[in-house]
């Protein structure tokens, strides 16, 4: 991670939700979902819909998008107890208790599949949370689904074409905890790396027509750092899979850290589709 000074934007929303105020990684991951909400175009209000919610990192980026006569409903398959060191229902709890909560409805335990709404909605929000899907194909599902509930999507993820030196060591670590999930564990959060390329080919399956892409700076997060540090705690435990996944998986790890200096994360792209 790179030094890291809050931006106007990120000390505007601090002061005027006092959220985050005793938590300086939280702010940091804030100034980058604020950057992401603003390449969304999201107005205020707006009806949002947010899949994947996790703590409400982006949810509460949304909700200051949309204002006081918006509405975001976000949900996510996840038990309000899952997620360190606040699980998921003490962080959107103190959500919910700040000036922000009102205009945030929040659904746990909660498969898309199977949900409903009563109205639709003017955009859906897919904001890093592809990785986590174990079938390539029940995301493109989702998509067809969101093309009958939402005008537009807003999509973003890590971005895997990488620019600098520094950010193979995130590349590295998610194809290292993506053969994990896969030949060790299925339980990890990381299933599949999807592309860019991949993405714009489900949403253009799904009826939607790729709309505006770009590319938001996420260099200075902490995230790079941290699946490189999970990477390398569960090494040994490879030593159980076959001969050529352990040759490919020791090359990752040769590669991942190799690298000199100061870990950067991979950055965010976006794209929208109407």
């Amino acid at each position: 991670m790179t030094t890291f000074q809050l931006n106007a934007q990120t000390e505007a929303f601090l002061s005027t939700y006092q959220l985050f105020n005793d938590d300086s990684i939280q702010q940091v991951q804030l100034q980058h979902r604020l950057a992401l909400v603003q390449s969304f175009g999201i107005q205020k209000g707006m009806r949002v819909l947010e899949i994947g919610c996790g703590q409400g990192d982006t949810s509460v980026a949304i909700a200051d998008a949309v204002g006081e006569t918006g509405q975001v409903v976000a949900i996510d398959m996840a038990s309000p107890d899952y997620g360190a060191p606040l699980t998921l229902g003490q962080a959107t709890e103190r959500i919910q208790h700040s000036k922000l909560g009102s205009r945030i409805t929040f659904h746990f335990e909660t498969d898309f599949n199977k949900f409903e709404p009563s109205e639709p909605f003017d955009i859906a929000v897919l904001s890093h949370c592809s990785w986590y899907f174990k079938d390539p194909e029940e995301l493109r599902q989702y998509f067809k689904k969101l093309r009958t509930m939402a005008t537009c999507i807003c999509f973003a993820e890590w971005d895997l074409d990488f620019t600098s030196m520094k950010q193979r060591v995130h590349f590295c670590a998610a194809s290292i905890l993506a053969l994990y999930s896969n030949y060790v564990n299925n339980d990890g959060n990381i299933q599949n790396l999807f592309h860019k390329h991949q993405i714009r080919q489900k949403l253009h399956d799904a009826g939607f027509t790729i709309a505006q892409e770009t590319t938001v700076d996420a260099t200075y997060l902490q995230d790079g750092h941290w699946e490189k540090s999970y990477a390398n705690s569960l090494r040994k435990e490879f030593q159980q899979t076959s001969p050529m996944i352990q040759t490919l998986v020791n090359s990752y790890y040769e590669l991942m850290n190799a690298t000199i200096g100061e870990d950067h994360s991979l950055n965010s792209f976006v794209l929208i589709a109407k």
